[in-house]
């Protein structure tokens, strides 16, 4: 019988017939779609399966996830130039992949999906989806800072600064979710995973990003919002009562294990929490814009944590906007931003530079962490004049106020960074500005998922003479930091690590927290939103990690706005502390 089956499937491939595999459980279909990158269509098809004429409900087989490994985790090689590759082994109903990277402490790592109980056992869910780039299990820079001769540039990570402390074997329970593994065995077999289910745990996670399918193309990329003409030029619809029941379990699934604030919240559940709020009927709903809808009011109502956020519809209920207030806590963050940049924009009416002069006091004033993706860490080598950098580029920034601070004969003696409004970034630079004003930066991240934990100790070079050491510092300098209750995420982190260092003077108000790092993440029906994720940056005191979600308080409390951007009058109050 096992003999026909295989014939039959041969002459269906060289006819090219897309056969259906009658199974106990199901009829199984495939197809094969354009696989897009960030919306780039890469010349490439992607074949995909569905079960029971649900052509909504995407699978892939082992062999795909073999190549989606690949092509996530493999391709970039790692500061000594070598890659990562993955294997896959077959016992019945275990698969094995085995990670692949010699030298590396994730060599040899394995992720085992049982087809019989429907779940999957990371030996390390860290280590097996660490960057072939990364230092340590939870690295959080994301630039090259290190060129074709693997030496370091800009950024350099200090080997005895780094700690790691690995989580435990970790398994993900499909079965309890009612998730299921499609096993075949016929010949060679035929392993069948939910595409979601590879997107929420594999990808995502991985910070590969998500897998995006409107029944046309395939398409990975962070997210999709409203005007992404390739994810909406599909046709609108309803889901398939298949897609309904998984797209719920899934979500469930994900949030359960990836929402980093889910104890904080008080959640023990997700679906006991969807059916307390009643939103358990919209998700599962048969109209997919009240689906979308309920997952816009979970994010606004109750989660509400500053890095939660919507982002777009479904393919299936189309392109439209939808605007509704923030949450609560969200909008009084909103208005209280605006309080003070309304404060700060009275009183400058020109704007206020990144750098500037006031007397003995240099003041470097940003609102957000971020970094010219134009260039490269080579790049900035190459500039002759510093103060061509421009003021929206933090490294740039810095390297530039560096330049004035250190001239000689500078007036400088007080050097104060101006967070008041800066809400969050990138981490690279906030690991550069923090290694500017310390001579280390120390940062902690800690994942609540695996229980895995990680340090990592950077220095800077911010006078680019390809020397990591105290001439890239504020030696000798008074160091003093501006926060407010708006300073979020790293713009809360660099006044948790600056304070906790005991050198730098914090003024102002207590900064507005944000611990957790942003996750982009999606439904199995394509809405397009993200959560705080399951890693949360943290400071590493007496060998123990503690979360920065409470945020620094100031040394010196300013409780009008107006008081931080009187920069004459500030500065006068500065030296009057010393």
């Amino acid at each position: 019988m096992k003999k026909l089956i295989t014939l039959f499937l041969c002459l269906c491939l060289m006819a090219g017939i897309v056969p259906a595999f009658a199974t106990a459980s199901h009829t199984i279909t495939r197809a094969e779609y354009p696989f897009c990158l960030m919306g780039m269509d890469l010349g490439m098809k992607k074949t995909l399966y569905f079960l029971d004429g649900a052509e909504d409900l995407p699978y892939v087989d082992t062999n795909g996830l073999l190549d989606m490994l690949t092509f996530s985790f493999g391709q970039d090689p790692d500061i000594n130039g070598k890659h990562v590759s993955f294997t896959m082994e077959t016992d019945g109903p275990i698969v094995t992949y085995t990670r692949h990277h010699e030298g590396s402490m994730s060599d040899g790592c394995t992720a085992t999906f049982d087809f019989d109980k429907s779940e999957i056992r990371f030996q390390d869910f860290n280590l097996f989806l660490m960057k072939p780039r990364f230092s340590t299990v939870l690295d959080i820079t994301t630039t090259q800072f290190f060129n074709d001769q693997g030496e370091a540039l800009l950024l350099q990570k200090v080997d005895t600064g780094i700690v790691d402390r690995y989580g435990d074997e970790f398994v993900l329970p499909l079965a309890d979710y009612n998730i299921e593994l499609v096993w075949q065995p016929i010949e060679n077999g035929l392993y069948l995973i939910p595409l979601q289910t590879v997107t929420d745990f594999i990808e995502a996670a991985g910070d590969g990003g998500n897998y995006f399918f409107n029944g046309q193309t395939l398409n990975m990329t962070a997210s999709v919002a409203s005007g992404d003409q390739l994810y909406y030029a599909a046709p609108t619809g309803e889901r398939s009562a298949a897609l309904r029941e998984y797209g719920y379990n899934e979500l469930c699934l994900m949030l359960d294990y990836c929402y980093g604030l889910k104890e904080v919240h008080e959640i023990s559940s997700f679906d006991q929490f969807f059916q307390k709020l009643g939103l358990d009927d919209l998700l599962k709903g048969e109209k997919v814009e009240y689906a979308d809808k309920a997952i816009f009011r979970l994010i606004r109502d109750y989660l509400d944590d500053g890095h939660s956020n919507w982002v777009g519809f479904s393919y299936l209920t189309g392109d439209i906007e939808y605007t509704s207030p923030w949450g609560a806590s969200v909008e009084r963050m909103r208005q209280l931003m605006a309080t003070y940049k309304n404060a700060k924009a009275e009183l400058n009416p020109e704007g206020i530079p990144g750098y500037q002069e006031i007397g003995n006091t240099a003041y470097i004033t940003f609102d957000s962490f971020a970094t010219d993706h134009s260039i490269t860490a080579e790049d900035y080598y190459k500039v002759e004049n510093p103060a061509d950098f421009a003021d929206t580029n933090t490294i740039g920034l810095i390297i530039k106020a560096h330049a004035m601070i250190t001239r000689e004969n500078s007036p400088i003696e007080n050097v104060v960074l101006d967070l008041s409004c800066n809400d969050g970034g990138e981490a690279d630079a906030a690991a550069f500005v923090i290694a500017w004003f310390l001579g280390e930066a120390s940062i902690g991240v800690k994942d609540t998922m695996t229980g895995a934990m990680s340090s990592c100790t950077y220095r800077c070079d911010a006078n680019l003479d390809g020397k990591f050491d105290e001439n890239d510092t504020l030696k000798g300098k008074n160091l003093f930091c501006l926060t407010s209750p708006v300073s979020f995420s790293c713009g809360n982190l660099v006044p948790c690590a600056l304070k906790e260092s005991g050198k730098v003077t914090l003024l102002g108000r207590t900064s507005g927290g944000g611990s957790c790092i942003v996750l982009f993440t999606s439904s199995a029906w394509g809405t397009s939103f993200r959560i705080s994720s399951s890693k949360r940056l943290s400071f590493v005191k007496n060998g123990s990690f503690y979360d920065i979600d409470r945020g620094a308080d100031p040394d010196f409390v300013i409780t009008k706005p107006e008081k931080y951007y009187d920069r004459e009058a500030l500065t006068d109050y500065i030296n009057s502390l010393y």
